[in-house]
Formats: structure tokens, C-alpha cells, sequence
């Protein structure tokens, strides 16, 4: 809870009690507490807040709301009074009632710097920008600090960011916002960095680069002091954005001679020296070069500084500095690139490499660093780079199983950098099959010896030689993608099963397993290795997509909903989380950040992963819930779901995921290129644009309710009837020009690594094993969203049910035949896509149930009204209408697929209990151990259990719906 107050007042110890109850968690006895306190002091307003907190933790939102109004509507000013109903309010998610508050506050305590203050942070909080520069004026006013002059200042520049008009923002409010610092400089008021700061910031943002780099450059900035390098990095900023490439030129040189480690100014000085060099720039022939001394203008002069910092490194008696060896490869790559012949005076880029690794091969930066410039080396190259880089690895000598070990940490990291180079540069690629099979025993061999190296390292500590067995897992997806061969896969998750039991703490580890359980199908072990991977904050939207992408679709219902659950409590919290960190900033003049802030906020708003899990847990609660515990109607009005509207953002659309956190050693022609990134984007907004249509016609089916379906009625006109059904229609034609998208997407044939985003298609021959990742090409190909497409419809023309059969709904559980895990001859083999195809057609069955159980609504009345005319005329030979005969037909056809569907799943649930994994035989010898045989046994058993979960929770949901099926008949 907040400050109570001060000490000396006597409430305080009366309100204590309650207070503590509600700081440990027991919000009843607080209530309690203060109904027994108010009963003796009837105006204790806090105490009735405080029971208010009380009951809104307890989840009586309502009765909460209504309490605390009654104390907002006194307007106190006590301090108890108000932060209690700060905290309530924040619980309640209700910020803009806090500024209700203070403005009251501040109305009869009009002097009150505490007041004014928490007025302004109030408006902070909802980002009433014009409020908080009136408020911060205000404030400066009443007390004349300087902090609160520029949190009216940064107001303002923070309605120029958010001005959806520019040249506002431009004409405005910046200059106001520059007039109001200038006027502090005249007066020589400036006192702290932040001020200067957002100086700098006002004159950038309005294009002024030459006044910003005065101020930098002047007295103001020596007071730019609270990083390193601060003023230097700002006027290179200016230089660069005024093209002053003397100065960047100059400022990088001197910068350079003071720490030849710093890569960001060898970059500025190599682009400043090409542009003068294209401008055919010259000193001049007196006086300085430029304000920031001598400047360089020729490819000899940069080939000479770049030497010199080499020389000076190697003379260091101390571990030398990477930078001047990387800068001698950064110039050869760009002199290459203008094809200047300078770069001979260089050296031989192989040679540089290797010196390069021979100095600092043993750190395990030393392959992130070569990797960018192995392009320096032609093809005919490679082979010999790699056979010296082995000379230069210190190994022990050849034992029987015909390799040679590393003695100590440092040899061990230089052999694994030779390893990674190796396969960087394709080598490994290269190998056939019976290559590739004795590269992973001698990557194993490695592994297994350099774990004597690790034995006191903590569970939290990474083995030395965990590279080794990632590197094994990499090869064994080359052969398995290559060959098809499925056991290649089973010993790849052995493998890293056995190294996270060495090394628990390993990212990598864990991230790869989670892929290649979810490529094969198996949800289940994958929850407690993304949960173990204990992601923070922003990674729920970096990297959360590997995890919610497989949660729904491969039947695990329960997980699925958690999963997105975890992902969706990150997303809502964004908002409370970065109102705190603006307000911080402003509290601390960190002023820069307050517009990163904004835009991280943004970023995450209108993120594709939250509109992705936001739509596929709606959908989940639907086909779980949905006419199961409540109707499809509660559930919409549940959720809020309104059909005519599209809350999410299409044409801002941010897609946030980290496509390269799994590690890859592959050569430049496999990477993942923008075109995969771009192709995999579109693939992921053409299929939420599918779930999304599919959500909100689903909301418009329930919200059809039970009124008559006459199209031709005034009643029904009257009702809104034909309103709602013309929005059905506007949806089910978009769904229909989204699923012809989806089709010319899907139909291109576009293949990225096994490592890249899921992609419509895998890079493995084996149709068996070529799942497609993309639930948008599966969705496709089974025929699901088609089939939901012409079941919706029939809610529209009940007349068609006499002709519409349930044949595309057939169609979809046959493609669901097979099964899902089976041995065959000794091998065991899995088919993944049958799950995902049997998850749609659940989704699909529970579509077709919601239109029959409209349909049955609208039909019901009809009935009735033709028994009662048979009983006035007493006839019983009239004809039942077709509409009625062929709804109950189509009734019972779908009674028995839906009896078929669950026959399937009882008998591959029979299947997969029967298989006995036990009694396969793991091959053991070379290629495996017996100890490796029991990891690998260990992932087949949690793939088997996990299609076991899967089928179980798949056929629950049948059996639901089966039990709702029969409620139909009339």
C-alpha cells in the first residue's frame, strides 16, 4: 500500500489495522476491520475506501465502485483519503478518475506543491498532454522550481509527437517549446543535464542541426556529462545529419586515437572519408582543417592509420584490442566494394583471419566476428582456411577412437570456433550422408570430453563444451531434412535431452526442443520448457510466438489457454507499466526516454502476436465453452465481441517476432532473407484476417438470437434483423476474398531454413513428415475454413439445408484418417499434420452445431404453428414442408460424423496405448550409446503421451458437442 500519511495523525493508527490486512492478502478481515471503524467514526472517509479496496479484491466491483464514489463526491483532501482511492481506481483500471480527483484537490488547496504534482502525474497517466503543460505551468507558478518549468516544456513537446498533423507540430508547438527553454538560457537558468537535454531534443526534432550542435559545442554542453562520450556522440549525430563529413571525419580520427576499440567511430570514419573522397574534398592550404582538427581524405591515409592502430596493438604486452583487426577487414570489404586496388596494401584478407583467430580465437565472440567477413575468402579458399585454422588449435594426441582433445577451456573454444567457421563456410553441408554420420561422433566426442571441464560449474552456468552438442543436433536436422529419415530426428531430441541434463540452464537447448516437439506434433513437453525459459517482459512478444503459434492447434485446449493467458497478462499490463516509467522519467528529467517510452507502448500495441493471441483465445473460449457451460449468445456478450467493428490495427500492423533466436551456423546462401521474412508476414496477417472474420461472424450468428428470419417482415426490419443478417453477409464475402488471398499465398512455393518462422512449407522431403507449419496452408488443404464458410452461410437461406449435404464436413474427417504415431519396421514413425487436420475438424464441427442450433431456433416456431393448423383442421395427411424434412435429415447425417469423429479418436487412442515403446530397438553403437538410447526413448515417450493428452481433450470436446447435437431434434 501507499505512505500512510503523516505519523502524528491519530487516524493512522486506527486505519493501521486495516492496511496491514490488506497488505497480506486478506481482504475480508480488512473489510471487517472497517465496518467496525466506521460504526464509532462515521466520517472516516478512508476507512470506507479502504473497504472498498477490500471488496474490489474480493470481486465485487460494483459495490466498490459505488462506495468509493461516495467519498470521490465529498472531494477530500485529506492525503489518506486520496491515495486510497488512487490505488482503487489503478485496480480498477479507471486512471482517468484519479484526475477528477486532484483537480478537486488542487481547487481547494490551491498552494499545495504535493497536489499540483500528483495533478500532473495523473495527467500523465492518460496522456492528457495539454492538461499536463497547464498543470506543470500551474505548478512552477505556485513553486518555482525548475523541474516543474520543463515538465511543461516536455508537455509540449509530447503534443508535437502526438499531433496527427505535422505541420502543427512543426508551426506550433515545438517553437512554443523552444521560446520557453530560450528564455530560461537568457535568464542563465539552466541548472541540470536533463534540461540541456531536452534543448538539444526541441532543436533536432525541428530540423535546427546547426543550433543544436552550437549548444553542444557551447557552455550548455558541459553539462552533457552523465554518459560516456555524450557531447561527442551528439555532435557526430549533427555532423552526419548536416553532411559535414570533415568534421565526422575529424571527430572520428581524434575519437579513435583515444580508444581504438570503439567500432561505431571506425564506421563513421570510413563513411566519412568515402563521401569526401567522392566529393573530391581538399583541405585548405592554411589554418586548421575543420573546428575538430585534421582530416583525412585519402584511401593511403586510412590504410596507414588502420596499420598503425594494428602495430600499436601487437606491441601491447596486454591482450591486445579486436578493434583495428576488424577495421582492417571493414576497409578491405569496402574497397572491394568501390574496386580500388589499395586493398593489396592491406594484406591478404586469409591472412588477417587467421592472425585475427590466433589472437582471439579462444573468446567466443571470435565467430560472430570473422562470420561478417568470410565473404572475403573465395570459395576455392575454404577448404585450406579451415585446414590452417586447425594448425592453429592446440589438441592432445590421437587416442583410439581416432581423435585428438583439447587440454584446456581455451583450446576447447578454439576448436569449436574452427567447428562453427567450418559450418558457416558450407563445409558441413557438403558432406554426404556417411560424412555428416562421422562428423556428429566427433562433434559427440568433443561434447563428452569437455564436460570434464564443466564439473563445478552450477546448474545455472552454461557447459564449456554445450556448442558441441547444439552443433550434433544442427546436423542430425540436416540429414533428417535431407534423407527423411525419421530416426535421424528421435536421435536429435535425445541429444539435447542429454544436454539439458548436463546444462539445465540452456537456452538454446530448450528453444530448439520446443520447435522440434511442436513441428512433430506434441505440445505437451513444450509447456514446461517455454515456462522454463522464464522469458521476461518484452520476450512474451519477441519470442511468445513459438509457443501460442502450436498451442491451439495441436488439441492441448488446457495449455493452449494458458499459454495465451501468459501472453495476454503481459500485453494488458503494458499500458499501467509505461504510464510508471513516463512518470519516472519526468521525476528524473530523463526526458529522451519519455518518447521511447511512447513508442515502446505503441510497439506493443499494435503488435501482430497480441492481436494473434487476443483473436485465438476468443476463438478457444468459444469452441470449449460456448453452448457447453453457457450459450453462444452470453458468450459473445462475455467478451464484448461486436461483429461490426475491427478493432485491430491492419495498416499499423507490427510484427515484432524475433525470427532469429534459435543459433544457426549456416552458410549465407541458407540464411533466412527478407523475402522469408516479408512472405511469412503476409502468410501470418492473411490467416489472422481468417481467425478474425471467422471470430466476428460467429458474434453476428449469436447475435441473429432467436428472432424470425423472414427477410421480407417490417417486423423484422423493426427488430434489426436484416440489419444483423447484412452484416453476416458483408463478413462471409470477405471471408470468402480473404480465403482466395490465402489460396495464391499458400501456393507459392517458398522454402526457408528449418530454423526460420513457420512457413507453409518444410524443407524435408517426406510427405509424412512435411506438416505444414502454417495453420493457414493446413487450414486450407483440409478444407476446414470452406467448409465453416458454407455452414455459416446456411444461417442466411435455411432453404438450402433440403440441398446442402454435410459432404466438405466428411471430406475433412477423412483427411483426418491415418494414424498419428506408428511403427514400421522398427521404426517409429509420426504423421503430426492428422492432429492439426483433426483440431479443425472439431473447430469445424462446433461452427456447424451453432448454425443448426440457430437453425433449429428459427424452425422451431414454424412447427409449431403447422401442428396447431393439423389440430384445428384435423388432418394429419399434410405434407411436412421440405425446409423441416431436410433439416432433420441433414440433423442425423451430422449425428453420425460426428459418431464416426469420435469412433476415430477412441480408436487411435487405442493405438497409441497399445504401442509399446519399450519394446523398440534403438540402434546402439556408433551412432549412439546406451546411455543416449535412454534419452532418446525418454522424447519418444513424451510424444507419445502428448498425442495421448491431445486425443483425450479432443474427444472430450466431441463428446460435448455430441451431447448438444441431440438437443436439436424437434
Amino acid at each position: 500500500m501507499a505512505a500512510r500519511g503523516h505519523v502524528q495523525d491519530p487516524n493512522d493508527r486506527r486505519l493501521r489495522p486495516i492496511y496491514d490486512y490488506l497488505d497480506n492478502g486478506n481482504n475480508k478481515m480488512a473489510i471487517q476491520q472497517a465496518d467496525k471503524l466506521l460504526k464509532k467514526h462515521k466520517d472516516l472517509h478512508c476507512a470506507k475506501v479502504l473497504k472498498a479496496i477490500g471488496l474490489q479484491r474480493t470481486g465485487k466491483q460494483d459495490e466498490a465502485f459505488s462506495l468509493a464514489q461516495e467519498v470521490a463526491t465529498l472531494e477530500p483532501t485529506d492525503d489518506n483519503s486520496l491515495q486510497a482511492l488512487t490505488i482503487l481506481y489503478r485496480e480498477m483500471h479507471r486512471p482517468e478518475l484519479v484526475t477528477k480527483l486532484y483537480e478537486a484537490a488542487v481547487k481547494k488547496v490551491p498552494l499545495s506543491e504535493e497536489y499540483h504534482s500528483h495533478l500532473f502525474m495523473a495527467y500523465a497517466r492518460v496522456g492528457e498532454y495539454k492538461k499536463m503543460q497547464q498543470a506543470g505551468m500551474a505548478l512552477y507558478k505556485t513553486v518555482p522550481k525548475n523541474p516543474y518549468y520543463f515538465w511543461s516544456v516536455m508537455s509540449l513537446v509530447m503534443q508535437a509527437i502526438s499531433a496527427q498533423d505535422e505541420k502543427l507540430a512543426q508551426t506550433m508547438f515545438l517553437p512554443l517549446a523552444e521560446r520557453m527553454v530560450e528564455k530560461m538560457v537568457k535568464e542563465e537558468k539552466i541548472e541540470a543535464e536533463a534540461e540541456v537535454q531536452l534543448y538539444f531534443m526541441i532543436l533536432e526534432r525541428l530540423g535546427k542541426c546547426v543550433e543544436a550542435l552550437d549548444v553542444v559545442r557551447g557552455p550548455l554542453g558541459e553539462k552533457l556529462t552523465s554518459e560516456l562520450r555524450s557531447r561527442e556522440n551528439k555532435c557526430m549525430m549533427m555532423y552526419q545529419r548536416l553532411q559535414l563529413w570533415p568534421e565526422c571525419n575529424a571527430l572520428s580520427y581524434k575519437l579513435l586515437l583515444k580508444n581504438p576499440d570503439d567500432w561505431q567511430f571506425y564506421l563513421s570514419y570510413f563513411d566519412s572519408l568515402f563521401h569526401l573522397m567522392d566529393k573530391s574534398w581538399s583541405p585548405p592550404n592554411e589554418g586548421k582543417h575543420c573546428v575538430e582538427g585534421p582530416v583525412q581524405t585519402t584511401v593511403a591515409e586510412a590504410v596507414k592509420f588502420v596499420v598503425d592502430r594494428m602495430e600499436e596493438e601487437d606491441k601491447k604486452e596486454s591482450r591486445p584490442l579486436r578493434g583495428p583487426y576488424m577495421a582492417c577487414l571493414e576497409l578491405i570489404h569496402r574497397l572491394r566494394q568501390r574496386g580500388c586496388p589499395d586493398e593489396q596494401e592491406l594484406g591478404d584478407p586469409l591472412e588477417l583471419m587467421l592472425q585475427f583467430f590466433g589472437k582471439f580465437g579462444d573468446k567466443p565472440c571470435c565467430i560472430t566476428d570473422l562470420k561478417i567477413y568470410l565473404h572475403l575468402l573465395p570459395p576455392e579458399q575454404h577448404t585450406q582456411f579451415k585446414n590452417r585454422l586447425g594448425e592453429l588449435v592446440p589438441l592432445g594426441e590421437v587416442g583410439e577412437d581416432g581423435f585428438g582433445f583439447p587440454g584446456d577451456t581455451k583450446a576447447l573454444q578454439r576448436h569449436l570456433c574452427v567447428c562453427q567457421l567450418s559450418r558457416v563456410l558450407g563445409l558441413q553441408h557438403a558432406l554426404d550422408t556417411e560424412g555428416k554420420l562421422c562428423l556428429i561422433t566427433e562433434l559427440k566426442a568433443h561434447y563428452h570430453y569437455g564436460l570434464q571441464f564443466g564439473k563445478s560449474c552450477l546448474k545455472t552456468e552454461l557447459q564449456f563444451s554445450d556448442t558441441y552438442c547444439l552443433m550434433v543436433a544442427h546436423v542430425y536436422i540436416d540429414l533428417w531434412t535431407e534423407t527423411g529419415d525419421e530416426n535421424m530426428l528421435w536421435q536429435c531430441l535425445g541429444v539435447l535431452e542429454e544436454g539439458l541434463s548436463f546444462s539445465p540452464s540452456n537456452a538454446q537447448f530448450k528453444l530448439l526442443l520446443l520447435l522440434l516437439f511442436c513441428r512433430l506434433g506434441a505440445f505437451q513437453p513444450v509447456v514446461d520448457l517455454y515456462s522454463s525459459l522464464d522469458a521476461k517482459h518484452v520476450q512474451h512478444d519477441t519470442i511468445g510466438y513459438l509457443l501460442t503459434r502450436y498451442a491451439g492447434s495441436l488439441g492441448q485446449f488446457a495449455a493452449a489457454s494458458q499459454s495465451y493467458n501468459f501472453s495476454l497478462r503481459f500485453f494488458h499490463s503494458n499500458q499501467k507499466d509505461t504510464s510508471e516509467y513516463i512518470i519516472q522519467a519526468y521525476k528524473y528529467g530523463a526526458f529522451e526516454k519519455i518518447p521511447e517510452f511512447i513508442a515502446f507502448r505503441t510497439r506493443l500495441n499494435q503488435s501482430l502476436h497480441f492481436a494473434q493471441v487476443r483473436t485465438e483465445r476468443m476463438l478457444l473460449d468459444l469452441y470449449t465453452e460456448a453452448d457447453i457451460t453457457s450459450s453462444l449468445e452470453e458468450s459473445v456478450k462475455a467478451m464484448g465481441l461486436c461483429p461490426e467493428e475491427d478493432d485491430i490495427p491492419w495498416d499499423n500492423m507490427r510484427d515484432n517476432r524475433d525470427l532469429t533466436v534459435l543459433f544457426s551456423w549456416d552458410p549465407k546462401d541458407r540464411e533466412l532473407t527478407e523475402e522469408h521474412r516479408r512472405l511469412s508476414l503476409q502468410e501470418e496477417l492473411v490467416w489472422l484476417k481468417v481467425r478474425s472474420l471467422t471470430l466476428r461472424l460467429l458474434a453476428s450468428l449469436a447475435l441473429l438470437g432467436h428472432a424470425p428470419s423472414s427477410r421480407n417482415s417490417d417486423k423484422a426490419n423493426e427488430n434489426g434483423v436484416s440489419a444483423k443478417s447484412s452484416t453476416l453477409q458483408t463478413l462471409l464475402s470477405q471471408l470468402d476474398l480473404t480465403l482466395q488471398t490465402a489460396a495464391q499465398i499458400t501456393e507459392k512455393q517458398t522454402q526457408c531454413s528449418f530454423l526460420g518462422p513457420p512457413s507453409s512449407r518444410l524443407a524435408t522431403p517426406s510427405s509424412r513428415l512435411a506438416t505444414p507449419s502454417s495453420r493457414l496452408a493446413t487450414a486450407l488443404s483440409s478444407g476446414s475454413c470452406h467448409c465453416q464458410a458454407s455452414a455459416l452461410r446456411l444461417s442466411l437461406t435455411l432453404q438450402e439445408l433440403e440441398t446442402t449435404g454435410l459432404g466438405q464436413l466428411q471430406e475433412l474427417l477423412s483427411r483426418c484418417k491415418g494414424e498419428v504415431l506408428e511403427m514400421k519396421d522398427s521404426r517409429l514413425m509420426t504423421q503430426p499434420s492428422l492432429l492439426e487436420t483433426l483440431v479443425f475438424f472439431v473447430e469445424t464441427v462446433c461452427v456447424v452445431l451453432w448454425v443448426a442450433s440457430y437453425s433449429a431456433s428459427v424452425l422451431r416456431p414454424l412447427k409449431s404453428s403447422l401442428q396447431k393448423k393439423r389440430k384445428k383442421k384435423k388432418d394429419s395427411s399434410t405434407a411436412m414442408p421440405v425446409v423441416l424434412s431436410g433439416f432433420q435429415e441433414w440433423t442425423g447425417s451430422l449425428q453420425g460424423v460426428v459418431t464416426q469423429a469420435l469412433d476415430h479418436v477412441k480408436g487411435q487412442e487405442a493405438s497409441l496405448t497399445a504401442l509399446k515403446l519399450a519394446a523398440l530397438t534403438l540402434v546402439v553403437g556408433q551412432a549412439q550409446t546406451q546411455e543416449e538410447c535412454g534419452f532418446t526413448r525418454a522424447a519418444m515417450d513424451k510424444v507419445q503421451n502428448s498425442y495421448l493428452g491431445s486425443l483425450q481433450e479432443l474427444g472430450d470436446l466431441l463428446r460435448k458437442r455430441a451431447d448438444s447435437l441431440k438437443s436439436l431434434k424437434f
